[in-house]
């Protein structure tokens, strides 16, 4: 049998518990919810000598005092689960074992997102553009899995490359040596629990030979992964990461308070504990394939776009003076989870009157201030996009709260369709997005420009992110599927529009994903409520 790992017996175990109260090792220690001084987290030995489980122990650290700089392995499974406070569980000697629930296991609430075939395929064709643009090893996190009570969501580059749920893992493709490895927590932490052994019964992860089967791809313990980056760093091999813009390695500067991505964490960890890896970026060859959508992914992009259309039509039923944006929110909502989506995209912008005027960014600033109650006259925007299977839509209307547009209103409107539609009409295979910027840009009149500002193209893609990556000046393939969004803010007349729909690159053109959702003034007046 292969040896899985440094520190281990031949059952997978980590050599710091015994797998047996009395064996070829002799005696186990039983050390019932002593915590890990390294990591945070505690060892869970449960349900008598012969259940003794190590639980995210890793050896050799086990009582050495907090490093300055924790290593990829206890980096990665740190945060995975917070340290049990409670007592720890304990049985005297003599006492009954009580009962233990199965132990559950990663199949049987999760899937490969879709075949595994075309999983491999992604890493295939990302190791082929590593290799035209300097090879290396690329190296992406996942999601980590502690929870403050929002459901776990895996990190889009790992859910592409991998189909996986795992939290706290990484994924290493060696693109010169055409390897692929998942280094994952043996067990997951989030499944654990010292004091309630029958309610968090375990789950193993790399001590699952399940995952490796079923995924199709190489899965060993995270503790690995610290010995394979040495070694490439040894060897002089790049570390290539995809930081989510082109060439955006430099480390983040140090703040009071600040927001990092997991990606930064694993760019700052790399820069600390090994200060001599060659780090290069990967985002152009990771948005290479992300920018052109398979026959599965479009599937699923098609079902979220009519779910989130027919969650507009039921929301735009109930469209009254005296309703407020937060009841039109839940009905669009509901309509969703209805259809099927397991989530928003994002916070859903349902904006009336001076909310219109503003951009998320300031309308979110502040706790409650998306509640207006719509007033007769005002217009109510809708930028909304629910999330299906972890792709997502993002759909734009304008409605006359009264059920009639004004004819400065109406004629606003018209503008900024007759922009989206100038602009859908020049999409074919080999345009650029920077092309179509100047496209939108010429059927705006000279006298509108102030109103209708874009540093692009009125859009973004779309796929397993809301914005998923961009690359301006690259010919643009069958298969792409970006918004198109002519907003329109004229502050001076207190008048906002926004039409947005979703298009699909086609081998002839392009197909509006969100046709089917009204777009003229008469016939969006047609949907108020009725």
């Amino acid at each position: 049998m292969e040896e899985r790992g440094r520190g281990l017996d031949f059952l997978g175990n980590s050599q710091c518990a015994k797998p047996s109260a009395r064996g070829v090792d002799g005696p186990a220690e039983i050390v019932d919810g002593t915590q890990d001084t390294v990591s945070g987290l505690r060892t869970a030995n449960h349900g008598g000598a012969a259940g003794l489980r190590p639980i995210m122990r890793t050896a050799n650290l086990s009582f050495m005092p907090l490093p300055r700089a924790l290593p990829l392995s206890l980096l990665a499974c740190a945060c995975a689960a917070p340290p049990d406070s409670s007592p720890a569980f304990t049985v005297a000697a003599g006492d009954p074992v009580p009962h233990e629930t199965p132990e559950e296991h990663f199949f049987g609430a999760s899937r490969v997102q879709f075949d595994p075939a075309v999983h491999a395929g992604r890493r295939e064709r990302l190791a082929d553009e590593l290799r035209a643009s300097g090879g290396g090893v690329f190296l992406c996190p996942s999601a980590d899995g502690f929870s403050s009570g929002e459901t776990f969501r895996q990190l889009d580059d790992f859910l592409y490359f991998t189909g996986l749920e795992l939290p706290n893992s990484v994924l290493a493709v060696d693109a010169d040596g055409g390897i692929a490895t998942v280094f994952a927590p043996r067990r997951d932490a989030r499944f654990e629990s010292a004091t309630r052994p029958n309610d968090f019964p375990g789950r193993p992860l790399a001590d699952d030979p399940e995952l490796a089967r079923r995924a199709v791809i190489d899965v060993r313990p995270i503790e690995e992964l610290d010995e394979r980056v040495a070694a490439w760093v040894a060897a002089g091999r790049t570390l290539r990461v995809n930081a989510g813009r082109t060439g955006d390695l430099e480390p983040q500067r140090t703040a009071f308070v600040q927001s990092v991505s997991p990606v930064r964490v694993l760019l700052r960890h790399l820069r600390a504990i090994w200060p001599e890896a060659v780090v290069a970026d990967a985002f152009t060859a990771v948005a290479r394939l992300r920018l052109v959508k398979g026959p599965e992914e479009l599937a699923v992009l098609r079902r979220a776009c009519e779910i989130t259309c027919e969650g507009i039509r039921e929301a735009a039923a109930h469209i009254a003076p005296g309703v407020d944006e937060r009841t039109l929110e839940g009905v669009l909502e509901n309509a969703w989870k209805r259809g099927g989506a397991q989530r928003r995209a994002f916070d859903s912008i349902v904006k009336s009157g001076p909310n219109s005027l503003w951009p998320w960014r300031i309308l979110a600033a502040n706790y409650d201030r998306r509640n207006r109650v719509l007033q007769d006259g005002e217009l109510v925007i809708f930028d909304v996009g629910c999330e299906l299977d972890h792709y997502a839509s993002d759909v734009g209307r304008t409605f006359p709260v009264s059920g009639r547009f004004t004819p400065e209103q109406r004629r606003r409107l018209e503008l900024s369709t007759a922009v989206a539609d100038a602009v859908i009409a020049a999409v074919r295979p080999g345009v650029t997005l920077r092309e179509l910027q100047e496209v939108a840009r010429a059927h705006i009149p000279a006298d509108e420009r102030r109103h209708m500002q874009t540093g692009l193209f009125f859009g973004h893609h779309i796929g397993l992110d809301v914005g998923d990556p961009n690359l301006a000046d690259i010919a643009l393939a069958p298969g792409a599927v970006f918004t198109v969004e002519p907003w329109y803010y004229d502050h001076e007349d207190g008048i906002a529009v926004f039409v947005e729909d979703v298009v699909l690159v086609t081998q002839d053109g392009a197909e509006n994903l969100t046709a089917a959702l009204p777009r003229t003034p008469s016939a969006l007046e047609r949907m108020v409520g009725r």
